[in-house]
């Protein structure tokens, strides 16, 4: 008798639709897109700051225009001095490999301050076919 693998996919059930529609609802409160972040160039304001927490070299290499280089591990009150404390920063880093953007997401919050996280980071910026700057 051939021994059927386990369907992961409906081994655990879905939320109920209104449980379900807050949570991705919630999600988008927290996590914006390659293409939102994008559509945003051309805007004289962009409405936040973003943030690109790689390391000196990985940045160098090639980052997202506009962005400003603030290592994850260097955030502090004083480096977000100059910013008013309603300020929305968008922060992301190399992709889904990587979880720097995610722990800088969680220190902002931290501090008190409004933040989103890019899904995808430069691997998904690049997936879309959009270009790096480098420094």
């Amino acid at each position: 008798m051939k021994v059927r693998p386990k369907n992961e996919v409906i081994r655990v059930k879905t939320l109920p639709p209104a449980e379900a529609l807050e949570h991705f609802e919630t999600r988008f409160a927290q996590e914006t897109d390659c293409w939102d972040v994008h559509s945003t160039q051309e805007l004289e304001e962009r409405g936040f700051v973003l943030l690109d927490v790689r390391s000196k070299e990985a940045f160098s290499k090639g980052h997202l225009p506009g962005a400003i280089h603030l290592p994850h591990w260097t955030l502090n009150q004083s480096k977000l001095a100059e910013y008013p404390v309603d300020t929305l920063f968008v922060t992301y880093c190399a992709g889904p490999h990587c979880n720097a953007s995610t722990k800088a997401a969680a220190k902002l919050a931290r501090l008190g301050r409004p933040v989103k996280e890019m899904i995808g980071g430069v691997t998904g910026w690049l997936d879309e076919g959009f270009t790096l700057e480098t420094s």
